[in-house]
């Protein structure tokens, strides 16, 4: 990746996000002072920022910016590039969706799948206890974790294959499941669509999930968005037979998975069609960035990008993780924050 060849000025008038910031907090400010959050039940909690976190900072109640001349730097960049040269990578657990549900952890697009088949879903879940320790435990070194997440997302294909999984299934399982998309995504994705701006969607899961979460819960689509996750392969009775391509575990979802990108459409197109736009999508090199995990900024490993916004959503564990989630993204939104935010930057970056 290359970084930007000579630095710009924020322009004499600054956006509407960055004088938002500006306006709505001091340019500095003591770490050790409480600031009220909302998390999602809604009681205001107060943030005791450590005392590690003596960067400056700016922010609303529900964000968080680290660096706000970084920032103003990047979005000046972007804005004076041009629509033709931006693109939008997300992740889709956590970040697309509601991380909170009703007052309770929401499904993921993995989690919700009910197979119809009950000893098969209790196999799954006894491999989710097994491997998800592995997954978040930072002392397992990650080439050791990446060939035990690559075991785990086998044995589950695996299982889905065996316990003879549907396209009715998956239908029935979104139905019934704990999903939702953050308020103000169909807003983001119009908004995005009316400008021909690509949004790559990301995704560990499944991308035949992922479709029905978007034609069941949006029940519209939109031609700008490409699914980039572990595609299935259905025979003539809608039965699971197989996988198509590479699997992409969360240690390993990034813009080398193109090939098994697929857009979202009415029809939902043919998985094994053509993907050659994707060399279009590679000349676009700034790029906004949206995810939930730090991890998630590996998705834009395979772009050899300008400039990188990247935004995350610190959903819940605020005062132990907002300080590496600081250092990481350009601006943080907390408490399972709607994408309004996001809407605001996006019409910022869009002259």
């Amino acid at each position: 990746m290359r970084p930007m060849t000579s630095p710009l000025l924020l322009s004499p008038s600054p956006c509407r996000l960055l004088r938002r910031l500006f306006s709505r907090a001091p340019r500095r400010r003591n770490p050790t002072t409480p600031r009220p959050l909302a998390p999602h039940l809604g009681r205001r909690l107060p943030l005791h920022l450590p005392a590690s976190m003596s960067y400056s900072s700016v922010g609303t109640p529900d964000c968080v910016v680290a660096d706000a001349d970084a920032l103003a730097r990047k979005v000046a960049a972007i804005r004076a590039a041009g629509l033709a040269k931006l693109q939008v990578i997300a992740d889709f657990d956590g970040t697309l969706t509601r991380y909170w549900y009703d007052g309770s952890r929401g499904q993921s697009s993995h989690g919700l799948l009910r197979q119809g088949n009950e000893e098969f879903d209790a196999k799954r879940e006894a491999l989710f206890e097994h491997y998800h320790p592995i997954e978040i435990n930072p002392d397992i070194p990650l080439p050791e974790k990446a060939k035990l997440m690559e075991e785990w997302w086998g044995k589950t294909h695996g299982l889905l294959i065996e316990g003879g999984l549907t396209q009715e299934a998956i239908k029935k399982s979104v139905a019934d499941a704990a999903i939702a998309f953050r308020d103000g995504v169909v807003e983001l994705f119009e908004f995005l669509e009316a400008r021909d701006i690509p949004v790559l969607v990301f995704s560990a899961g499944l991308a035949d999930i992922i479709e029905e979460v978007f034609r069941q819960k949006l029940h519209r689509s939109f031609k700008n968005i490409k699914i980039v996750s572990n595609r299935m392969v259905f025979n003539e009775e809608g039965c699971l037979v197989a996988f198509k391509g590479k699997t992409i575990h969360v240690l390993n979802k990034n813009e080398h998975s193109l090939d098994m990108a697929a857009p979202v459409h009415d029809s939902l197109g043919d998985p094994n069609g053509s993907v050659d736009d994707y060399s279009l999508v590679k000349k676009r090199t700034n790029v906004l960035l949206l995810g939930d995990h730090i991890g998630d900024l590996g998705m834009s490993d395979g772009l050899n990008y300008e400039n990188r916004i990247a935004a995350g959503f610190l959903n819940t564990n605020i005062e132990k993780s907002l300080k590496d989630y600081s250092e990481a993204f350009d601006i943080v939104y907390l408490n399972d924050a709607s994408m309004r935010g996001v809407v605001e930057l996006v019409s910022d970056l869009c002259p």
